[in-house]
Protein backbone atom coordinates (compact mmCIF):
# COMPACT_ATOMS: atom_id res chain seq x y z
CA UNK A 1 0.00 0.00 0.00
CA UNK A 2 1.40 3.77 -1.17
CA UNK A 3 2.18 5.73 1.96
CA UNK A 4 3.09 9.27 2.50
CA UNK A 5 7.06 10.20 2.47
CA UNK A 6 7.82 10.73 6.67
CA UNK A 7 7.73 14.69 7.03
CA UNK A 8 10.89 16.49 8.30
CA UNK A 9 12.31 19.98 7.58
CA UNK A 10 15.65 18.21 6.70
CA UNK A 11 14.28 16.63 3.70
CA UNK A 12 12.33 17.90 1.07
CA UNK A 13 9.91 15.53 -1.38
CA UNK A 14 7.90 17.36 -4.63
CA UNK A 15 6.47 15.54 -7.87
CA UNK A 16 6.70 17.04 -10.96
CA UNK A 17 4.58 15.32 -13.08
CA UNK A 18 6.18 11.26 -13.71
CA UNK A 19 9.40 12.79 -12.04
CA UNK A 20 9.75 12.43 -8.17
CA UNK A 21 12.43 14.89 -6.89
CA UNK A 22 14.03 14.12 -3.04
CA UNK A 23 16.02 17.55 -2.11
CA UNK A 24 18.49 17.28 0.91
CA UNK A 25 17.74 20.45 3.04
CA UNK A 26 20.65 21.03 5.71
CA UNK A 27 22.86 23.41 3.79
CA UNK A 28 23.46 24.77 7.00
CA UNK A 29 26.06 21.88 7.96
CA UNK A 30 26.52 21.23 4.29
CA UNK A 31 23.46 18.45 4.10
CA UNK A 32 25.73 16.33 6.64
CA UNK A 33 23.81 12.71 6.96
CA UNK A 34 21.82 12.51 10.18
CA UNK A 35 19.98 9.94 11.75
CA UNK A 36 16.98 11.94 11.03
CA UNK A 37 17.64 12.23 7.55
CA UNK A 38 18.39 8.98 6.83
CA UNK A 39 15.14 7.72 7.67
CA UNK A 40 13.25 10.09 6.04
CA UNK A 41 15.33 9.84 2.86
CA UNK A 42 14.28 6.27 3.04
CA UNK A 43 10.84 7.26 3.33
CA UNK A 44 11.09 9.12 0.07
CA UNK A 45 12.56 6.80 -1.62
CA UNK A 46 10.04 3.90 -0.30
CA UNK A 47 7.28 6.51 -1.37
CA UNK A 48 8.34 6.72 -4.89
CA UNK A 49 9.22 3.56 -5.90
CA UNK A 50 5.91 2.71 -5.13
CA UNK A 51 4.00 5.29 -6.58
CA UNK A 52 3.01 4.26 -9.60
CA UNK A 53 2.73 7.95 -11.32
CA UNK A 54 6.37 8.61 -10.49
CA UNK A 55 8.75 7.08 -13.37
CA UNK A 56 11.94 8.84 -12.82
CA UNK A 57 13.50 9.91 -9.40
CA UNK A 58 16.18 12.82 -9.03
CA UNK A 59 18.06 13.08 -5.83
CA UNK A 60 19.69 16.83 -5.05
CA UNK A 61 20.54 19.24 -2.27
CA UNK A 62 19.72 22.83 -1.31
CA UNK A 63 22.32 25.60 -0.92
CA UNK A 64 25.74 25.48 -2.24
CA UNK A 65 26.97 21.85 -1.49
CA UNK A 66 25.38 18.94 -2.64
CA UNK A 67 26.51 16.72 0.02
CA UNK A 68 29.11 16.53 2.79
CA UNK A 69 28.47 12.70 3.77
CA UNK A 70 28.23 11.59 7.17
CA UNK A 71 27.63 13.98 10.11
CA UNK A 72 30.88 13.96 11.92
CA UNK A 73 29.51 14.99 15.02
CA UNK A 74 26.89 12.37 15.79
CA UNK A 75 29.82 10.03 14.50
CA UNK A 76 32.20 11.49 17.10
CA UNK A 77 28.97 11.07 20.34
CA UNK A 78 29.10 7.71 19.42
CA UNK A 79 25.67 7.75 17.33
CA UNK A 80 27.26 6.58 13.55
CA UNK A 81 25.44 3.65 13.21
CA UNK A 82 22.31 5.24 13.01
CA UNK A 83 23.22 6.90 10.09
CA UNK A 84 22.49 3.38 8.29
CA UNK A 85 19.28 2.04 7.84
CA UNK A 86 18.84 -1.85 8.24
CA UNK A 87 17.38 -2.41 4.92
CA UNK A 88 18.71 0.39 3.19
CA UNK A 89 22.21 1.28 4.07
CA UNK A 90 24.17 4.80 4.60
CA UNK A 91 21.54 7.45 4.31
CA UNK A 92 18.61 5.03 4.13
CA UNK A 93 19.90 5.71 0.06
CA UNK A 94 22.69 3.70 -0.74
CA UNK A 95 21.58 0.12 -0.51
CA UNK A 96 17.55 0.83 -1.35
CA UNK A 97 16.10 -1.05 -3.37
CA UNK A 98 15.46 0.62 -6.88
CA UNK A 99 13.54 -0.22 -9.40
CA UNK A 100 12.91 3.08 -10.88
CA UNK A 101 16.13 5.00 -12.69
CA UNK A 102 17.79 7.76 -10.10
CA UNK A 103 19.41 10.66 -10.99
CA UNK A 104 22.02 12.73 -8.58
CA UNK A 105 21.87 16.46 -9.03
CA UNK A 106 25.08 17.38 -7.38
CA UNK A 107 24.99 21.45 -7.61
CA UNK A 108 28.33 21.87 -5.55
CA UNK A 109 30.68 19.73 -3.70
CA UNK A 110 29.42 15.58 -2.90
CA UNK A 111 32.35 14.29 -0.50
CA UNK A 112 32.42 11.10 1.61
CA UNK A 113 28.98 9.72 1.90
CA UNK A 114 27.95 12.26 -0.59
CA UNK A 115 29.85 10.71 -3.23
CA UNK A 116 28.39 7.30 -2.21
CA UNK A 117 25.01 8.91 -2.50
CA UNK A 118 25.71 10.21 -6.05
CA UNK A 119 27.26 6.92 -6.98
CA UNK A 120 24.47 4.97 -5.83
CA UNK A 121 22.37 6.52 -8.78
CA UNK A 122 22.07 5.37 -12.44
CA UNK A 123 22.91 8.87 -13.57
CA UNK A 124 24.90 11.92 -12.37
CA UNK A 125 24.66 15.46 -13.34
CA UNK A 126 26.68 17.63 -12.28
CA UNK A 127 27.79 21.42 -12.05
CA UNK A 128 30.88 22.68 -13.36
CA UNK A 129 31.99 23.70 -10.03
CA UNK A 130 31.00 20.35 -8.11
CA UNK A 131 34.13 18.09 -7.28
CA UNK A 132 33.94 14.73 -5.73
CA UNK A 133 35.97 12.61 -2.83
CA UNK A 134 36.39 9.84 -0.92
CA UNK A 135 38.03 11.59 2.12
CA UNK A 136 37.53 8.95 5.17
CA UNK A 137 41.09 8.07 5.37
CA UNK A 138 41.84 11.55 6.74
CA UNK A 139 39.20 10.71 9.10
CA UNK A 140 40.69 7.79 10.80
CA UNK A 141 37.18 5.93 9.11
CA UNK A 142 36.23 4.29 5.54
CA UNK A 143 34.20 4.88 2.51
CA UNK A 144 32.06 1.87 4.19
CA UNK A 145 29.13 2.73 2.38
CA UNK A 146 29.93 1.53 -1.27
CA UNK A 147 32.78 3.95 -2.21
CA UNK A 148 35.53 2.20 -2.01
CA UNK A 149 34.13 -0.52 -4.56
CA UNK A 150 31.82 1.66 -6.68
CA UNK A 151 34.02 4.49 -7.35
CA UNK A 152 36.48 1.58 -9.34
CA UNK A 153 33.46 0.89 -11.93
CA UNK A 154 33.62 4.64 -13.00
CA UNK A 155 37.62 5.39 -13.33
CA UNK A 156 40.77 3.47 -14.10
CA UNK A 157 42.61 1.74 -11.36
CA UNK A 158 45.05 4.01 -10.50
CA UNK A 159 42.71 7.42 -10.52
CA UNK A 160 40.19 5.09 -8.30
CA UNK A 161 43.37 4.12 -5.71
CA UNK A 162 44.29 7.82 -5.66
CA UNK A 163 40.84 8.88 -4.29
CA UNK A 164 40.61 6.23 -1.82
CA UNK A 165 44.18 6.65 -0.28
CA UNK A 166 44.43 10.27 -0.77
CA UNK A 167 41.36 11.64 -0.20
CA UNK A 168 41.97 14.15 -2.55
CA UNK A 169 38.89 15.35 -5.22
CA UNK A 170 38.07 15.72 -8.44
CA UNK A 171 36.51 17.99 -10.45
CA UNK A 172 33.42 17.32 -12.68
CA UNK A 173 35.67 18.04 -15.29
CA UNK A 174 37.81 15.18 -15.21
CA UNK A 175 34.62 12.75 -13.91
CA UNK A 176 33.07 14.12 -16.95
CA UNK A 177 36.11 12.85 -19.03
CA UNK A 178 35.87 9.53 -17.31
CA UNK A 179 32.57 8.79 -17.60
CA UNK A 180 31.70 9.28 -14.10
CA UNK A 181 28.89 11.70 -14.91
CA UNK A 182 26.13 12.13 -17.86
CA UNK A 183 26.40 15.64 -17.85
CA UNK A 184 27.96 19.49 -16.98
CA UNK A 185 25.82 22.23 -16.42
CA UNK A 186 26.24 25.54 -14.65
CA UNK A 187 25.46 25.78 -11.25
CA UNK A 188 21.91 27.47 -11.78
CA UNK A 189 21.13 24.47 -14.55
CA UNK A 190 21.92 21.25 -12.81
CA UNK A 191 18.35 20.57 -11.57
CA UNK A 192 16.60 21.50 -15.09
CA UNK A 193 19.16 19.36 -16.54
CA UNK A 194 18.77 16.61 -14.55
CA UNK A 195 15.07 17.26 -14.51
CA UNK A 196 15.02 16.86 -18.96
CA UNK A 197 16.79 13.42 -18.48
CA UNK A 198 14.52 12.46 -16.20
CA UNK A 199 11.22 13.18 -18.60
CA UNK A 200 12.77 11.72 -21.70
CA UNK A 201 13.04 8.68 -19.68
CA UNK A 202 9.25 9.69 -18.05
CA UNK A 203 8.19 9.65 -21.86
CA UNK A 204 9.16 5.88 -22.44
CA UNK A 205 7.36 2.73 -20.92
CA UNK A 206 8.01 2.31 -17.95
CA UNK A 207 7.81 -1.23 -17.86
CA UNK A 208 10.21 -1.37 -20.76
CA UNK A 209 12.47 0.85 -18.69
CA UNK A 210 12.20 -1.45 -15.11
CA UNK A 211 13.19 -4.31 -17.34
CA UNK A 212 15.65 -2.90 -18.90
CA UNK A 213 17.32 -0.91 -16.16
CA UNK A 214 17.46 -4.69 -14.56
CA UNK A 215 19.34 -5.74 -16.98
CA UNK A 216 21.99 -3.26 -17.57
CA UNK A 217 22.18 -2.68 -14.06
CA UNK A 218 23.54 -6.47 -13.42
CA UNK A 219 25.99 -5.80 -16.51
CA UNK A 220 27.46 -2.84 -14.71
CA UNK A 221 27.59 -3.92 -11.18
CA UNK A 222 27.63 -7.69 -11.16
CA UNK A 223 27.26 -9.16 -7.72
CA UNK A 224 27.86 -6.84 -4.95
CA UNK A 225 27.52 -9.24 -1.99
CA UNK A 226 31.27 -10.38 -2.60
CA UNK A 227 32.17 -6.64 -2.29
CA UNK A 228 29.49 -5.59 0.78
CA UNK A 229 30.93 -8.56 2.43
CA UNK A 230 34.40 -7.17 2.51
CA UNK A 231 33.20 -3.80 2.73
CA UNK A 232 31.21 -4.96 6.16
CA UNK A 233 35.07 -6.29 7.34
CA UNK A 234 36.78 -4.09 6.74
CA UNK A 235 34.40 -1.73 8.35
CA UNK A 236 34.51 -3.85 11.59
CA UNK A 237 37.89 -3.47 12.08
CA UNK A 238 38.58 0.19 11.64
CA UNK A 239 35.49 0.78 14.09
CA UNK A 240 37.08 -1.10 16.31
CA UNK A 241 40.51 0.53 15.69
CA UNK A 242 42.03 3.98 17.94
CA UNK A 243 41.13 5.83 15.09
CA UNK A 244 37.52 6.10 14.01
CA UNK A 245 36.87 8.82 17.16
CA UNK A 246 40.24 10.62 16.98
CA UNK A 247 40.03 11.51 13.33
CA UNK A 248 36.27 12.74 14.11
CA UNK A 249 37.64 14.59 16.88
CA UNK A 250 40.27 16.23 15.19
CA UNK A 251 37.60 17.85 12.55
CA UNK A 252 35.85 18.96 15.02
CA UNK A 253 38.38 20.40 17.23
CA UNK A 254 40.13 21.56 14.05
CA UNK A 255 43.15 20.35 14.72
CA UNK A 256 45.57 17.62 12.99
CA UNK A 257 44.63 14.06 14.18
CA UNK A 258 47.15 12.42 15.98
CA UNK A 259 46.53 8.81 14.77
CA UNK A 260 47.06 5.91 16.70
CA UNK A 261 47.88 2.75 14.80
Amino acid sequence: MQTEPLQTEQVAFEKRGAVGILTLQRPEVRNAISAQMAEAIESVVNHCENDPEIRACIITGSGPVFCAGADLKEVAQGRGADLVRPESGFAGFVYARKNKPWIAAVQGPAHGGGTEIALSCDMIVASRTANFALPEVKRGIIAGASGAFRIARFLPPALAIEMVATGRPIDAAKAHAFGMINAIAEPDDVLETAMALALDIAACSPLSVRETLAITRRAARGDESYFRGLESDAIATVMAGPDCREGAMAFIEKRAPQWKS
